[in-house]
């Protein structure tokens, strides 16, 4: 009988598992923000990131490597020690990247481990004033009728603001030339003036120029309209169904950063953007704060790959 009685303990009164101790940083973790300072991207990461640094128990440094449309600070994180003290944020240009760039000095999927979304930024398509269109169907009718006269303005081959403007060519059926410009301020400066027609503008930048009537939205680029603009309808339900450019942001580890981590990285980031704070400080950015999981994030880039190679080869966008 005696001998039995260790066995039935150990079914009625099981050990104490041995609890697993949560990973945290070590040292101070760098966030690499591959644009200059001042920019949509490097704001957004000073925006979380203090708070997103409490939870983590270390305090992040952001380090700005802008150069060659992100691809100099994203192959700088790619190749960067996958101990969980390197993160990149980048917003959804990194998924357009692959389509426009010859030969990237990374794999846009494979060397890189997704983390989770931080938010979603629309474009707003605005107007000068004096194009006569107050809608999104008028100024389609009136692209229809000058083809290859009117043009918007962007700020870089490849990037959102160049592709917004090449889908709405192609799912709208019409032909409106793209000018480069090098950036939101000269762009804008022009389509106020009356020297370009129209741009895809950062709802931040643009929404105080709206409101001052210095220029006329349209229509925002996403599927549903977003909190800072409520008054404007997306472009899809104004006249070109289908259309939706969602200028999200995101955070990425090295490829090899252990699961542990990149669940730790995950769990603070999306306790961080919950915050009504957060939120409150993102919506003042333009950014709907919209934090997701690793693998939602991972499909969003996927995704977003393919259908911008597909825009690309439609448009006939020559790749650099």
């Amino acid at each position: 009988m005696k001998s039995i009685l260790p066995a039935i303990a150990a079914l009625v009164f099981p050990p104490l598992a041995t609890a697993q101790p949560q990973w945290s940083p070590t040292r101070p973790v760098r966030l690499i923000v591959p644009f200059p300072p001042g920019g949509a991207v490097d704001t957004i990461a000073r925006i979380f990131s203090s708070r997103f640094a409490e939870r983590l128990g270390q305090s992040v440094v952001i380090d700005n490597r802008g150069g060659a449309n992100a691809i100099i600070g994203s192959e700088l994180a790619a190749r960067a020690a996958p101990d969980g003290h390197t993160l990149l944020i980048v917003p959804s240009g990194h998924a357009i990247s692959p389509s426009v760039t010859k030969k990237l000095p990374y794999d846009t999927l494979k060397d890189f481990a997704a983390i989770g979304l931080v938010g979603n930024g629309a474009y707003v398509l605005v107007i000068n004033p004096a194009l006569p269109a107050k809608s999104v169907a008028e100024y389609v009718a009136l692209a229809k009728s000058r083809p290859g006269q009117l043009n918007y303005a962007m700020t870089g081959h490849g990037n959102a603001t160049h592709l917004a403007g090449e889908l709405f060519n192609v799912l709208a059926g019409v032909n409106i030339v793209g000018i480069n410009y090098k950036g939101d301020g000269p762009a804008m400066t022009d389509v106020i003036g009356g020297q370009i027609n129209a741009f895809f503008s950062g709802v931040s930048s643009g929404a105080a120029h709206i409101k001052g009537g210095r220029i006329r939205p349209l229509g925002v680029t996403t599927a549903r309209r977003t909190q800072a603009l409520p008054d404007v309808p997306t472009i899809a339900e104004a006249g070109v169904p289908g259309y939706e450019v969602d200028g999200w942001y995101g955070l990425l580890a090295p490829a090899a950063t252990p699961p542990a981590i990149i669940a730790r990285f995950n769990a603070d980031l999306v306790a961080t953007v919950s915050t009504p704070e957060m939120k409150e400080r993102l919506l003042g950015a333009g950014i709907d704060a919209r934090a997701s999981t690793p693998a939602v994030f991972h499909e969003r880039i996927t995704k977003d790959m393919s259908r911008w190679a597909e825009v690309v080869k439609k448009a006939k966008i020559g790749v650099e």
